[in-house]
């Protein structure tokens, strides 16, 4: 199987173009640094020049290709969600996107398929109901965000496409997204939960989700949104008790909602309010998750960033 990837070098993307490329598959990542990709990817990927912004050369990779997977977009959590932020975000996701359906519908010979990322935000704040694919999009920026970025996904059904919108939740790994900025306080004895304690954490591994997409790829019965998450949901409280208990560290410095939304903003409602999400259609189709439970993920993914410091020992 041909596999193009937009974002092909980010977290996620990176993960999973080594992998699809060490399971036998072709693999074209567009990168807007393709002799950095080069470098960072391994010579078993092509990488080739695109700015998500404006057609070029970049579109004859898509012509034959078996599937196209869209992870393209600036990271939600880098920075500070002002007006010129917000734009930004929307444009590298929905402006990329749209180019990219542009695109698929000139092929003469075009994809299958299109996994289209997207994020569980698109449910809002859900307190402790358990939502599933089913459940309608709610309210305030992610959730808008997610829906306008679904929406011109979508827009690729219309030429015989096949269109999978993962809504992808947190994920775990040891070299990227949040995880790594969580282990630090813990690491110092200072970890704890952020309030108030009884958000909604739906995770999934980096590992499971990459044989998530990949399953996507190659299960025909899969179209429209799939909840990328692991089944085994937690609070925030349990969350942080977890990584204490991997780590060996207490979980007794509570994290103030309004320290978050001093130094966040906006952007602080992405730790202070959560969604119980289910992943009801993956579930169903019966694909198995690896690391279901937090404990054996938290575990699994502190084993391979390297051993721990040894406990400090205060003498008085």
């Amino acid at each position: 199987m041909h596999v193009v990837i937009a974002g092909g070098t980010g977290f996620i993307g990176r993960a999973l173009s080594r992998t699809l490329a060490n399971t036998g598959h072709r693999v074209t990542v567009l990168s807007r640094t393709p002799r950095e990709a080069s470098l960072l990817l391994g010579p078993d990927v092509t990488t080739v020049e695109w700015d998500g912004a404006q057609r070029g050369l970049w579109e004859r990779a898509l012509e034959g290709a078996d599937a196209v997977v869209n992870l393209a977009g600036e990271p939600i959590a880098e920075a500070r969600w002002s007006r010129v932020r917000k734009h930004r975000l929307r444009a590298s996701r929905i402006d990329t996107t749209r180019l990219l359906g542009q695109t698929l519908s000139r092929c003469r010979n075009m994809p299958g398929i299109l996994v289209n990322a997207s994020g569980i935000g698109i449910y809002g704040s859900c307190d402790d109901r358990i939502v599933t694919e089913c459940a309608p999009a709610g309210s305030g920026f992610l959730a808008e965000l997610a829906k306008d970025w679904e929406h011109e996904a979508l827009q690729a059904a219309a030429f015989g496409i096949r269109v999978v919108l993962p809504r992808f939740g947190m994920v775990l790994g040891e070299d990227g997204g949040a995880l790594p900025r969580m282990l630090l306080p813990f690491r110092l004895f200072l970890g704890g939960p952020i309030q108030p304690g009884t958000q909604w954490v739906s995770w999934i591994h980096r590992q499971d989700l990459i044989t998530l997409i990949h399953w996507t790829l190659t299960t025909p019965a899969i179209s429209g949104p799939i909840n990328a998450v692991s089944p085994g949901a937690v609070t925030m409280t349990e969350f942080c008790r977890t990584i204490g208990r991997v780590l060996h560290r207490p979980s007794v410095m509570p994290v103030p909602q309004f320290a978050l939304r001093f130094a966040l903003g906006d952007l602080s409602t992405l730790m202070t309010t959560g969604q119980r999400v289910s992943p009801q259609v993956a579930l169903q189709a019966g694909f198995v998750f690896r690391y279901p439970v937090l404990t054996q993920a938290l575990e699994q993914i502190v084993h391979a960033s390297g051993p721990e410091p040894a406990p400090m020992h205060v003498s008085g």
